[in-house]
């Protein structure tokens, strides 16, 4: 009997890979950064040799001490719309990764907008037209590096989101596939006919030669390579990082929502086999039911989330961990009349504005660095109230509980106030890497190490709940402040 199941998160700032076991229990762990590039204001790239490389050293890590031939299972969740294009003869990409926030082709974007084609995207792909996803970026790189798109054309070239990549490099060229999941987020995926658009693809210049298989998220995708591990181990497990948390929370059932504090906030609502169109702002994507086959769910982005604390420690250097925000938060009674818009990148969900910026208001004599620390943990919870408010104003009725997960959830100040704010109970799971617990989930479910999705319910626990503490005057209040705030950041008017 094999005894564990092994998860890659490939995340936008590192690289996590975690050893579950039959009750998804966590065995082992490592973690290992990798470089943010920065090339020009409102650009990010990674290296996708890095990133591999990166992954290579973590996997020789988890296995000290473990015999790989233990391992049933190999599952990979994914940072989604951040494009690699690479050559398919010498495997070496023809550009760094852009990264799915990323800005770059803004004014491509906007051309598109401007040429009528914002129904003809939403309705075939459920998302709107924005530089955040890959479709765009794969445009910028054929038509920025010399010969790109003749050797696309070709079949010289390989597209794919991080997941894609891994697996081509696990499989030492033999798969180049992805999921729906990811699919869903290119831009160039059909929601309805679950495939690439080929309509799209012509609008966009992109050659259908380039574009990896695409499979359930609970499949086979090939063995890795015995150069890696040793031995051949299945990939049978794979979606992106939001989808496979919604996975993780066992969110099966229609209505269920879940959100995720990671360097963005991210909240999914499963909708199931229904798909709904948003009026408010939000993105018709595609997420997995409890066997790994795609269902619909609509989804709200936040840009910056848990990154306003990364930029508090590295930038403002007011802290120099993220875990002391809590204590810090807590010195001070209130913000003293202090938001914080971070708006580094644009917004995204429900504004989608693409050209906003930050920006810090109420400040006075008396601000100090705890008022603008307990601001930016604040400024994650109210983009995430703009998100759940639209959600439920979309599907029709008011959840009563919120799961979270992700990294910034460990901090009890946020859940908390976050609860205040959404006057709903948040519940956290014991174990808040449901990305990569969610894709373990899948990748066992698909070679047997657990026979159903019902052997899920009795492993997953909660850890702690938080109720609303504030009453409804201070709760106005605040959100009055908030609302006034955002909306002196906003360049276009909100649909």
């Amino acid at each position: 009997m094999k005894k564990y199941i092994l998860a890659i998160d490939a995340g936008t700032t590192g690289i996590t890979i975690l050893l579950f076991d039959n009750n998804a229990k966590i065995v082992k762990r490592t973690y290992s950064e990798f470089n943010q590039i920065y090339p020009k204001p409102s650009w990010v790239e990674h290296d996708p040799i890095e990133i591999w490389d990166t992954t290579q050293k973590l996997l020789h890590e988890i296995i000290e001490n473990i015999d790989p031939e233990s391992i049933a299972s190999i599952g990979i969740a994914n940072q989604r719309e951040t494009t690699v294009v690479w050559n398919r003869l010498t495997s070496i990409p023809i550009y760094n990764a852009i990264v799915w926030q990323c800005k770059r082709t803004s004014k491509k974007c906007e051309e598109l907008i401007s040429s009528g084609y914002s129904d003809k995207f939403q309705s075939k792909t459920g998302l709107i037209i924005d530089s955040y996803f890959s479709g765009t970026k794969i445009n910028w790189i054929l038509n920025n590096i010399t010969n790109a798109y003749d050797m696309a054309k070709r079949g010289d070239l390989a597209f794919g989101t991080i997941d894609t990549w891994l697996i081509w490099n696990l499989t030492h060229r033999k798969s180049h596939l992805t999921d729906h999941t990811n699919a869903s987020r290119t831009l160039i995926y059909n929601i309805d006919d679950k495939n690439w658009d080929t309509e799209l693809l012509e609008i966009l210049g992109i050659p259908i030669q380039m574009l990896p298989k695409i499979k359930n998220s609970s499949a086979d995708f090939g063995l890795t390579n015995k150069s890696i591990l040793g031995v051949e181990i299945p990939i049978s497990g794979v979606a992106g990082d939001q989808q496979s948390a919604l996975y993780g929370q066992l969110a099966f059932e229609k209505g269920m929502s879940k959100c995720t504090y990671g360097t963005g906030c991210f909240m999914l609502t499963n909708t199931g086999t229904n798909r709904i169109n948003s009026q408010n702002g939000l993105l018709t994507t595609i997420a997995c039911d409890a066997w790994g086959n795609p269902i619909y769910s609509i989804e709200g982005s936040v840009f910056i989330g848990g990154a306003v604390i990364q930029w508090l420690r590295d930038e403002l250097k007011l802290i120099d961990n993220a875990a002391e925000t809590d204590q810090i938060a807590r010195s001070v009674d209130s913000t003293n009349g202090v938001y914080i818009v971070p708006a580094f990148t644009g917004l995204g969900a429900p504004y989608w504005d693409m050209n906003s910026r930050g920006i810090i208001s109420g400040i006075t004599r008396g601000t100090n660095s705890s008022h603008l620390v307990r601001a930016s943990l604040e400024s994650i919870a109210y983009q995430v109230y703009d998100l759940f408010t639209a959600i439920q104003l979309d599907m029709g009725s008011q959840s009563s509980i919120l799961q979270v997960d992700g990294g910034a959830s460990q901090n009890d100040f946020l859940m908390q106030f976050q609860a205040d704010i959404l006057n709903i109970k948040i519940s956290r799971p014991e174990n808040i890497e449901t990305t990569a617990l969610g894709v373990a989930l899948l990748a066992g479910l698909s070679v047997g190490f657990w026979t159903s999705p019902n052997d899920f319910k009795n492993i997953i626990k909660i850890n702690k709940s938080f109720a609303p503490s504030i009453n409804s005057k201070n709760r106005s209040l605040l959100l009055s402040g908030w609302k006034e705030t955002i909306s002196k950041t906003l360049t276009r008017k909100k649909k």
